[in-house]
């Protein structure tokens, strides 16, 4: 009896054991898909709101009065006088500068001289000479007029004679002689009458009458500008010569201008002159006073590019209001040009678009999965892009993921900050 117990008890251990070892091997096999089962993805996101949203050119650009007026040195000389100062107001022909005119009025009345000796050469060309060159060739004339007739007469008589037998050949022939050269000197002196220079003379005496003309204009110019008057009613916002100060020809004496309403020169790099139109909004800021804003539109966009040190830009101009004058001529400003602005869109995060094959997708995150959506967009600028289909507002998108791990349509995936 005691061995059989012994072997029943022996059998009921082996099956406890085989029993817990299929357990084991169960509870093995239910562990393994814990560990080989990827985790969710870690993404950082972003939502789709409603809002504005513009498209923007950024850029700089250079202000300068509407209308503006600059004088400057027509020669060298000094500054005589000054009658204004930087800032002042001035009156429409008001005199503003003087400078030393003294040689200026002396050349002015060499000029005039020369002019009128011109004017008088002229004259003698176009009457034939002078009073008392005229009545010498007339005098002249006259006289040998008078012989060319009696020889003539003589010349006739002499052949009523030789038909007559009372004059001989050689005395007819004396007198034809006589006459040819007779009608010879009336030829002559007609002839200088007639055409009393020759072609080299009437080129030089009119050269010289334009030589002297254009002499006399630059000096009356010059003694004109010697004196600067205000064109218009406006500001001297540039004054910078002194009082008794030596200027060159050319040197900039004052620049007067109107200055409550200014233009302002922007100047657009070459790859965003496409994106110009007529009538755009264009906001202005300087530097000097942060916070403010002019405010203009575009009217003119560019017709050719030029090289602005090392940039390919086009000129675009705009004009802005200064009643209160704190935008200040020549200054350098910001510029930004908006080519496209919506007041409520559906906008987006740029960096969440991705494109394949020219077409814009996003991941939006649903229920915990990555969702790829093909998106439609229109206006886009450095942050945002707006979007147009594919879609809803709030929707949760993906920026990027946390791990550097590829994004993958229907992949599990977890917000991290």
């Amino acid at each position: 009896m005691a061995a059989t117990n012994h072997n029943s008890n022996g059998r009921s251990a082996s099956r406890q054991g085989r029993t817990w070892l299929v357990l084991g091997v169960l509870a093995v096999l239910a562990i393994i898909p814990v560990f080989t089962r990827p985790g969710p993805l870690k993404v950082r996101t972003t939502t789709v709101e409603r809002g504005p949203i513009r498209s923007l050119i950024s850029t700089n650009g250079k202000v300068e009065p509407i209308q503006n007026f600059e004088a400057h040195s027509p020669v060298p000389t000094t500054v005589k006088h000054l009658f204004v100062k930087e800032g002042d107001h001035v009156r429409q022909g008001q005199l503003l500068l003087q400078l030393e005119d003294a040689d200026l009025r002396s050349q002015a009345a060499r000029a005039q001289a020369q002019m009128k000796s011109a004017q008088a050469d002229q004259s003698d060309l176009d009457t034939g000479g002078t009073r008392e060159e005229l009545l010498t060739l007339d005098s002249q004339l006259a006289k040998a007029r008078n012989a060319r007739d009696a020889a003539q007469r003589n010349l006739d008589a002499l052949r009523r004679l030789q038909q007559q037998g009372a004059a001989s050949a050689g005395e007819v022939k004396q007198a034809e002689d006589a006459l040819q050269r007779a009608q010879a000197d009336a030829t002559l002196l007609e002839q200088k009458k007639k055409d009393r220079y020759s072609q080299p003379e009437v080129a030089k005496v009119q050269a010289q009458g334009t030589e002297a003309q254009a002499a006399y204009d630059a000096a009356e110019d010059a003694l004109r500008k010697s004196s600067v008057r205000a064109p218009f009613d406006g500001i001297v916002y540039a004054l910078p010569v002194k009082q008794g100060a030596y200027v060159q020809t050319g040197d900039l004496l004052l620049q007067e201008g109107v200055l409550s309403r200014m233009l302002v020169r922007t100047f657009v790099d070459e790859p965003d002159i496409g994106r110009l139109a007529a009538g755009q909004k264009i906001e202005v800021t300087w530097d000097a006073l942060p916070g403010r804003i002019w405010n203009g539109a575009v009217s003119t966009i560019p017709s050719t590019v030029k090289l602005r040190g090392a940039r390919n830009v086009g000129e675009v101009t705009c004009t802005v209001d200064n009643n209160d004058l704190r935008l200040l001529p020549n200054v350098n400003v910001a510029v930004t040009v908006i080519t496209a602005e919506h007041s409520s869109a559906l906008t987006l995060l740029r960096e969440a678009v991705r494109m394949d094959d020219t077409k814009p997708y996003v991941f939006q995150i649903v229920d915990g999965e990555l969702k790829r959506r093909e998106v439609e967009v229109s206006i886009q600028n450095l942050t945002q892009v707006e979007i147009t289909s594919g879609l809803p507002e709030h929707s949760v998108v993906v920026l990027s993921s946390a791990d550097s791990k590829p994004l993958l349509d229907g992949a599990r995936a977890k917000v991290v900050p």
